[in-house]
C-alpha cells in the first residue's frame, strides 16, 4: 500500500484537532509534479540538473547549491572578447523575502578572466534562451565538432546573471513551510489544554483521595512531644475516600511503563504497537478495580485519565506519521526535480531566524505530556516508597530523625541502640546513641498516620509484636522451647 493511503487511513483514526492539522500529503505530490513540467519546459530534466548541480556551502541568507560546467566556452569573436572565456555557473537558491514568504529560484552566472561581471543586475531569460543556454553547457560541441557560441546574446549579457523563477517550486516550500508553521503553532495550543486538563484532573483526583484527616475528621488527631500521646499512637480507619484505589492506580500506571521504558534492559521510547499494547493492559486491571470504589467522582476521574492517556498515544502516532510525511515528501521532491530542499529551512534550532519558518520542539511532545504526568498528577497521592525505614524497608513510622538528617523506624533505631551502634546506618556520623524521643520527627508521624493508615496500623502491631517477644525473652521466655506448668 502507497503511504499516502496508509497516512490517510491513520488519520482518521485521530482525533478531528490533530487530522485537521496534518500535512497536506496528496496536495503536495502535485505541486511536485507541477516542478517537474515547469522544469521540463525550460529543458531541465532531473538527469541534466543533477549533472549540473552539485552541493555547496550555505554562507548566504538563502541556501545555494552551485557547480561550474567544466568546459570553459569560448566567447564568439563578434562580441569583441576574442580572449575571453565564460564559466557558466547554476545555482539553486531561495530568497526569505519574509517569515513565510519564499521564492526558490536558478541562477545562472557567468564569469569570466577578462571582464569584470555587473552581479547586481539580473534578466529572466525566456524558455527558449534557457534551452539554448543548458544546450551549450551540456553539449558544449555540436554535432560538426565546432564549440559552441552565445552569439544569441547581447554583449551586456555577459556581465549579468539569468534568473529562472521556479513558480511551482515556490507554491511546494510555501505550503509546506506554511503546514508546518501552522503544526507548531497547533501543538503549541495543544499543550496548553492538555495541562489545563492536566490541572483539572489533579484537583478532582485529591478531593477523591482525601487522607484520613479529611474524610474522617474525628478519626485523627495530632501527635505532639508536649501531649505526651505518642505512646498511644492509633491511625484513625479510613473514611469515606478513595486513597487507596488511586494510589494503587498510579502505582500501576508507574510499573506499566507505557510510553516510555526506565529499566536498564528496554530504556527509551516504546515504539507505537508496543505502547497501545500497553495501554490496553492498563486499562484492563484497572477497570477490574472500579469495584469497591467509594466516591461516584473516582469513576469519571479515572474515565479522564484513560483519556489522557489515549490523547498521548494519539499525538505519538500523529507525529511519527507527521515526520515519515515530510521525509518522503522531500526525498520525493528532491528525486524527481534534482532540487535540494535547504536543510536549514526545516531545521531544529533557530527559532527566532527569519529564514526558519518551523523549529522541532527540543523534546517531542508526546514525551512533555508524559513527563507532565508525573509532576501534576502522581505527586497528588503520597508514594510509600518515599517514607520507608532504609533498614527494614517497610513504612518509618513513628519516625525517628538523627542529628546527621537520616531518619529511621524507630524499632530499627532501638535495636541499634541495643546492639551498642553508634554510627549511622548510611553516612557513618556517631549519632544513633545519643538519639532520644526528642528526635521523633512529628510532623512526618501525623503526615504518615494521616496518608498511610493501613501501613502505619499494620507496622505498629508488627512493633508491638517484636517488642512483646523481647521482653518475653529477657524475662527467659523462648516461644520456641515450650510452655510447663508444674
Amino acid at each position: 500500500m502507497h503511504f499516502g493511503k496508509t497516512y490517510s487511513q491513520l488519520l482518521l483514526t485521530l482525533s478531528p484537532e490533530l487530522r485537521e492539522n496534518a500535512i497536506e500529503y496528496g496536495q503536495l505530490k502535485k505541486l511536485i509534479n507541477k516542478v517537474v513540467l515547469e522544469l521540463d519546459s525550460f529543458g531541465l530534466n532531473p538527469q541534466v540538473l543533477q549533472s549540473l548541480l552539485e552541493h555547496g556551502p550555505h554562507d548566504h541568507v538563502f541556501s545555494t547549491t552551485q557547480t561550474d560546467w567544466n568546459t570553459p566556452l569560448q566567447m564568439d569573436s563578434s562580441l569583441g572578447l576574442e580572449h575571453a572565456q565564460l564559466h557558466p555557473t547554476v545555482i539553486y537558491e531561495i530568497e526569505s523575502k519574509s517569515a513565510s514568504d519564499f521564492e526558490p529560484r536558478l541562477r545562472i552566472s557567468f564569469g569570466h578572466d577578462a571582464v569584470v561581471s555587473n552581479h547586481d543586475m539580473t534578466i529572466v531569460p525566456s524558455a527558449d534562451q534557457v534551452k539554448h543556454i543548458v544546450d551549450a553547457a551540456v553539449h558544449p560541441h555540436d554535432e560538426t565538432g565546432m564549440t559552441s557560441s552565445y552569439d544569441h546574446l547581447e554583449p551586456s549579457d555577459t556581465g549579468q546573471d539569468f534568473v529562472i523563477p521556479l513558480r511551482s517550486d515556490t507554491a511546494f516550500i510555501c505550503l509546506l513551510t506554511s503546514a508546518l508553521s501552522s503544526l507548531s503553532n497547533h501543538f503549541s495550543k495543544l499543550y496548553k489544554e492538555y495541562m489545563s486538563s492536566l490541572a483539572a484532573l489533579a484537583v478532582s483526583i485529591s478531593s477523591n483521595a482525601r487522607p484520613v484527616s479529611s474524610s474522617s475528621p474525628h478519626s485523627f488527631s495530632a501527635y505532639l512531644l508536649s501531649a505526651h500521646n505518642v505512646t498511644n499512637v492509633r491511625p484513625g480507619s479510613m473514611g469515606k475516600s478513595d486513597l487507596y484505589f488511586w494510589r494503587e492506580v498510579f502505582q500501576q500506571y508507574v510499573e506499566a511503563e507505557i510510553f516510555e521504558g526506565i529499566g536498564e534492559a528496554n530504556r527509551g521510547d516504546r515504539s507505537v504497537e508496543e505502547a497501545e499494547r500497553r495501554l490496553v493492559l492498563f486499562c484492563q486491571r484497572v477497570t477490574k478495580k472500579e469495584g469497591p470504589l467509594r466516591l461516584s467522582g473516582s469513576k469519571e476521574a479515572l474515565e479522564v485519565f484513560v483519556k489522557i492517556n489515549t490523547f498521548i498515544l494519539d499525538v505519538k502516532k500523529f507525529q511519527l506519521a507527521t515526520a515519515e510525511a515530510i521525509r518522503k515528501i522531500l526525498k520525493k521532491h528532491t528525486k524527481r526535480t534534482a532540487l535540494p530542499i535547504p536543510a536549514h529551512l526545516l531545521s531544529a534550532s533557530g527559532a527566532s531566524s527569519e529564514v526558519v519558518p518551523f523549529a522541532r520542539p527540543i523534546i517531542p511532545l508526546q514525551r512533555l505530556l508524559v513527563q507532565a504526568i508525573g509532576e501534576v498528577l502522581l505527586p497528588v497521592v503520597p508514594h510509600i516508597d518515599d517514607y520507608s525505614c532504609l533498614i527494614c524497608m517497610s513504612i518509618a513510622f513513628k519516625p525517628v530523625k538523627l542529628d546527621c538528617g537520616h531518619l529511621f523506624c524507630v524499632r530499627c533505631l532501638v535495636k541499634l541502640q541495643k546492639r551498642g551502634k553508634e554510627n549511622c546506618p548510611l553516612c557513618r556520623a556517631p549519632t544513633v546513641l545519643t538519639a532520644n524521643r526528642a528526635n521523633v520527627d512529628y510532623a512526618l508521624l501525623n503526615f504518615m498516620s494521616d496518608w498511610f493508615p493501613v501501613e502505619a496500623r499494620e507496622k505498629l502491631r508488627a512493633n508491638e509484636r517484636e517488642a512483646a517477644q523481647e521482653e518475653l525473652e529477657e524475662l527467659g521466655f523462648r516461644p520456641d522451647s515450650g510452655c510447663i506448668i508444674t
